[in-house]
C-alpha cells in the first residue's frame, strides 16, 4: 500500500493529466472527469454518443497519458472472436503464419484497448472480451495469458441500427460505467472546433498530452490505496444501500413517472455489482477533490454514469427508453433522503 505523501503526489498527477486531456477536447469537462475516475478505480467504459463528437480523440488522448501500449478493433458484422486472439496471413516465402492478434500482441504491457463501435460485433465476441475485462486474461494456444493493467474502453454509435447487435445485460454490468458524449451546444466552442486550427491536426492534438505520465503499472496500487484509505459512514453506507433499493423498487420510494407503471417499468434494477462499482468511484471522486471521506455529493455525481445501463425497461416500454431511464435515475436521487 502507498504512503500518504505519495498518494498526495498522485493526485496532483492524476489532475494535471485530467487538465491536458480537457486541452484537448473542450466542452467535455464533465465526460473528461468521469473518465478520469474510471481510470483510477480501474473499471472498464463504455462511451455512447453521436458521430464526430469526439469520442476517438479522448480516448486516444487518455491512452497517450497512460503510457503503457495500446490497442484499438474496429467492431464489424464479419468479426470473430479468434481475431482478438490472433491473425493468420501468408510471409513473403508463401508460407502460412499465425501472429498474436490485439489482445496478446503487447502481452503484460497492454495498457489501454479501445473497442470501436462495439455494437457492430457478433455476441461471440462480445462473450470472449467479457471473459478478458472480468479476468484480466485471456486463454490462447493452450495458455492463460495475464493482463494486469488491462482497461477497455468501447464506445457505440447510438445513430446508426443496421447491422448491430445490442449488447447483453451481462456485457453492460461488466463496464464500470456508461458516459454519454454530446456534441457540443455553446456557440463559443463551436466557433473553436470549427475556425481554431489547432483543433483540425488530431494527431498534433494528442502529441500535446504527456506520454507515460501516469505510470501505468503502478494505477492498479494507487486504486488499491485509494479504496483502504478513503472512508464511508455509517450514514453514507445506508444511503447508499437506499440508492440501490430504489432501482430495485422505485415505487416505494414514492417515485412516479409520466405515462408509467411504476409495477411494472423495471425487468431488473441496478447489480450488486454495479453499486460495488458505484463506491469504488464515489471514493475516487471525493480523492480528487482532497478528502479523505465520501460523501452523498460523490455518490450523486457518479450515480448516473454507474447505474442508468444497469437499468433494465420492460420492452412495453422500450421506444421510450432513452427517455424514462435517465428520468428514473434523476427522480431516484431526488426521492430517497440525503443524509
Amino acid at each position: 500500500m502507498m504512503t500518504d505523501a505519495e498518494l498526495i503526489q498522485w493526485r496532483a498527477n492524476a489532475l494535471r493529466f485530467e487538465q491536458q486531456i480537457n486541452q484537448c477536447v473542450i466542452g467535455l469537462q464533465t465526460a473528461v472527469r468521469q473518465l478520469v475516475i474510471a481510470v483510477f478505480a480501474r473499471g472498464h467504459v463504455l462511451l455512447e454518443g453521436q458521430v464526430g463528437v469526439g469520442k476517438t480523440t479522448l480516448l486516444r488522448a487518455v491512452a497517450q497519458g497512460l503510457g503503457g501500449h495500446f490497442e484499438r478493433i474496429e467492431g464489424t458484422i464479419d468479426l470473430m472472436p479468434a481475431d482478438l486472439i490472433y491473425y493468420t496471413y501468408l510471409d513473403e516465402n508463401g508460407r502460412p503464419r499465425v501472429d498474436p492478434g490485439p489482445l496478446l500482441k503487447k502481452g503484460e504491457r497492454l495498457s489501454t484497448f479501445f473497442f470501436n463501435e462495439i455494437n457492430r460485433a457478433r455476441p461471440q465476441v462480445h462473450s470472449l472480451l467479457l471473459r478478458a475485462m472480468a479476468e484480466r486474461s485471456v486463454n490462447a494456444f493452450n495458455r492463460d495469458y495475464a493482463m494486469p493493467h488491462f482497461q477497455v474502453f468501447a464506445d457505440r454509435n447510438r445513430v446508426e441500427k443496421e447491422e448491430t447487435f445490442e449488447l447483453p445485460a451481462a456485457a453492460k454490468d461488466r463496464f464500470m460505467m456508461e458516459i454519454r458524449i454530446d456534441r457540443p451546444d455553446d456557440d463559443a466552442l463551436l466557433d473553436q472546433l470549427m475556425f481554431d486550427p489547432r483543433f483540425h491536426d488530431t494527431d498534433r492534438l494528442i502529441a500535446g498530452v504527456e506520454s507515460g505520465g501516469m505510470a501505468y503499472d503502478r494505477l492498479n496500487d494507487v486504486a488499491e490505496t485509494v479504496q483502504i484509505k478513503i472512508q464511508t459512514s455509517p450514514k453514507l453506507r445506508q444511503y447508499a444501500l437506499d440508492l440501490w433499493k430504489a432501482t430495485q423498487n422505485p415505487g416505494e420510494y414514492g417515485i412516479q413517472l409520466a405515462d408509467a407503471d411504476m409495477k411494472q417499468l423495471l425487468l431488473s434494477g441496478a447489480s450488486p455489482r454495479g453499486m460495488s462499482y458505484l463506491i469504488r468511484a464515489a471514493k475516487i471522486r471525493a480523492w480528487l477533490e482532497g478528502r479523505d471521506y465520501v460523501l452523498p455529493e460523490d455518490v450523486q455525481a457518479v450515480f448516473a454514469v454507474c447505474t442508468q445501463h444497469r437499468l433494465f425497461i420492460n420492452p412495453v416500454y422500450g421506444y421510450r427508453k432513452e427517455q424514462l431511464v435517465p428520468q428514473l435515475a434523476a427522480a431516484i436521487l431526488q426521492h430517497v433522503a440525503t443524509p
